[in-house]
């Protein structure tokens, strides 16, 4: 059966929308897309969205039952799916070694992120972000609709018989959090993705207990957009991270926000920004607050 490693160059994390349109043009690309439009406030806004118009060819990739896994209450509001739920899901895609995939949402890449982070976590790294979202589509599409599709007939796949070799090194357990706070060891350094107030432990509505890990530090992610919507330039993004990191060393960094959504747009980011090698933290507050004796910071 074949591998799930990639045999092409790394591609840059983002694409623009006129390289995926003229993508999309190509006779010869296994392209997937995946619509990754979503709503914590009604889950079923996204697949609503996609039903009145996605991409041409899209499919739709939905963050609780596609790019999460089953919650026991204790591992957050948005666990990492599980090798085997997450690889029939790829097959279902029909992704396979050759396959190039690009995620977007309306969001800034908030949930697409998640989507180019698993499947990197997942060993498949030909996977990218489309830079503005589906705004940047739809303004493509309104000045050439030819150029740029939109439809709203579901995308389809033929199945494959993908099989993943997922990184576990990737990830870094509510455990692994917990030693590194009662043993002050230096291994983990966490940044926290979630908006300032909440990490404060303010205007908290989506978790039951407000505030944050101990020593982490707060790194909003939409910090890392221009006003334009797209991710602001890499030497800008590296100049920000390099100075709200310090001296840490990238393999101790790991990022963290409510459920490991928005973490990933950080990774991201600093992927862009040329930052290698920094890991996430799933479960996030979400998992860390579900055990009242956990330590909290406001």
């Amino acid at each position: 059966m074949p591998s799930s490693t990639s045999p092409s160059a790394p591609l840059s994390p983002l694409i623009s929308a006129a390289d995926l349109a003229a993508l999309i043009q190509a006779p010869d690309t296994d392209l997937l897309v995946l619509d990754c439009r979503f709503s914590l406030t009604n889950p079923l806004g996204g697949e609503q969205a996609y039903a009145q118009g996605h991409i041409a060819g899209a499919v739709y990739a939905h963050l609780d039952a596609d790019l999460s896994g089953p919650k026991t209450g204790q591992n957050g509001r948005h666990p990492l799916p599980t090798h085997g739920g997450f690889q029939a899901t790829l097959r279902r895609w029909g992704v396979t070694p050759a396959t190039r995939v690009v995620a977007y949402d309306e969001s800034g890449g908030m949930f697409a992120a998640r989507a180019w982070w698993l499947l990197r976590w997942a060993g498949h790294t030909a996977v990218q972000v489309l830079d503005g979202s589906w705004v940047a589509w739809r303004a493509l599409h309104n000045a050439s609709p030819e150029q740029a599709p939109i439809s709203t007939e579901p995308g389809t796949r033929t199945p494959s018989d993908m099989v993943l070799a997922s990184h576990a090194d990737h990830v870094v357990s509510t455990q692994q959090v917990l030693d590194s706070l009662v043993y002050a060891t230096p291994e983990i350094h966490l940044v926290d993705a979630r908006s300032p107030d909440r990490y404060r432990g303010e205007n908290e509505t989506l978790d039951p207990v407000g505030g944050h890990i101990p020593g982490a530090i707060n790194r909003f992610f939409q910090l890392n957009l221009s006003p334009d919507g797209n991710f602001k330039p890499a030497d800008q993004l590296r100049a920000e991270f390099t100075a709200l990191l310090g001296e840490h060393p990238l393999d101790t960094v790991v990022h963290q926000c409510g459920s490991g959504v928005t973490a990933c747009h950080n990774l991201l980011a600093m992927e862009i920004a040329g930052l290698h090698g920094t890991r996430l933290y799933a479960g996030s507050w979400s998992a860390w607050c579900a055990d009242p004796d956990r330590p909290v910071a406001r």
